[in-house]
């Protein structure tokens, strides 16, 4: 093989880049969803309707490109993959969503996206149990992945248990409303935070469920239109149940439709197609190990924007946090390196193995007794399946 032209050395880079901008392109979009229903919810929106008004705008805007895009390569929809659809359709859009938009209403955004924080190790624990990922305590790079989940975890739990004092970055005047029902508040604290992690696993099983569903369906944008539609019906059926007043569903041109649009659009479509490609190549493990950057986003903006306090508790756990994810992240990082080498040899000794040309009938029998064992002077014949 001869050197590599400058051109094709730009497309390799990109190609290994791409992955690594288009999580990154994902948290600035979410940073923004968080703000914007944060904003909404405190106009009156329901956030099991904006949940259901989100998947609506998404069906809607990626069903088309779906259609057209994958009409020669999409799969038959059989039964099975249609029940990983459903359950796919309620894990994220409806049981994930309707507890992470409780959770921040009990809390705050920038809390309820540090809780976020805790995706990875718990998608990490669910890659162990189905066997997407393994550990050999052995190797410091393996063991790093579970002493890194191990310290995520314990990050999420001092943000749980440990409010602390309010630390104010900018000065502002809101501490005082606070003192009047601070027992009430702590536990509207500690529910919003246990729904919030309930939301974390009910994500962690859409990305594991999604890892499997795309190996039997790989249509990226079919599946995700699919998904949105699911979701739409689910979620829809949901707030039928939970918001008996019609009038809740009523939205004009202000934060809420803003809410419905830019969710549906960023987070919903676009987010399922982008996870799902990343999620081919990469796993599911990679795909939420960049949650802490939407952390530090969200921070920034819900003290600008929405004025929101910091407590010390947050910054202490979402610090552990944050330390615990790159651990798994270096570990995970060593395990693809690890892995390419191991391709790459098997490639090289698999070339001087197999026959080039099957140029005599000697050949071909030599290469199967070196597998099978010694000659007995008959052909062997490989049994039907």
């Amino acid at each position: 093989m001869g050197d590599q032209t400058p051109c094709e050395k730009l497309c390799l880079g990109l190609k290994k880049v791409k992955p690594y901008l288009a999580m990154v392109s994902l948290q600035f979009g979410y940073a923004g969803m968080y703000i914007i229903s944060m904003v909404s919810f405190k106009h009156g929106m329901s956030h099991y309707i904006l949940a259901t008004y989100r998947h609506v705008v998404a069906t809607i805007v990626i069903a088309p490109f779906a259609f057209v895009l994958e009409r020669k390569i999409r799969p038959k929809l059989t039964l099975p993959i249609f029940l990983r659809i459903m359950v796919l359709g309620f894990l994220e859009p409806v049981l994930d969503q309707n507890l992470y938009y409780l959770g921040m209403k009990y809390t705050s955004a920038t809390f309820a996206s540090a809780t976020v924080n805790a995706l990875p190790a718990i998608t990490f624990l669910m890659a162990l149990i189905f066997r997407l990922e393994t550990v050999n305590f052995k190797k410091l790079h393996s063991a790093a992945k579970a002493i890194g989940t191990a310290v995520t975890v314990t990050g999420a739990m001092v943000m749980t248990l440990y409010k602390g004092p309010i630390i104010d970055f900018v000065r502002s005047h809101g501490a005082a409303h606070h003192g009047t029902s601070n027992e009430s508040g702590n536990q509207h604290w500690l529910t919003g935070t246990l729904m919030l992690l309930g939301s974390c696993c009910g994500w962690s099983g859409f990305f594991i469920l999604q890892s499997f569903t795309l190996k039997k369906y790989p249509a990226e944008l079919s599946l995700t239109a699919l998904i949105c539609m699911m979701g739409m019906v689910e979620g829809a059926a949901v707030s039928l149940v939970m918001e008996r007043d019609m009038s809740a569903w009523k939205i004009g041109f202000d934060s809420r439709l803003v809410a419905a649009v830019y969710s549906g659009v960023v987070c919903s479509g676009i987010a399922y197609y982008v996870q799902g490609m990343v999620i081919r190549t990469r796993g599911p493990v990679f795909v939420t190990s960049f949650s802490p950057l939407c952390m530090i986003i969200t921070a920034a903006l819900g003290l600008i924007v929405l004025a929101e306090q910091v407590h010390l508790g947050s910054i202490m756990g979402a610090i552990l946090i944050v330390f615990g994810l790159y651990t798994v992240v270096w570990g995970k990082s060593k395990d693809m390196i690890n892995a390419s080498t191991l391709e790459l040899t098997d490639e090289k000794t698999g070339t001087q193995e197999l026959p080039i040309k099957d140029t005599t009938k000697l050949s071909s029998i030599n290469f199967g007794n070196s597998i099978e064992g010694p000659d007995d002077g008959m052909s062997k014949i490989p049994p039907k399946s």
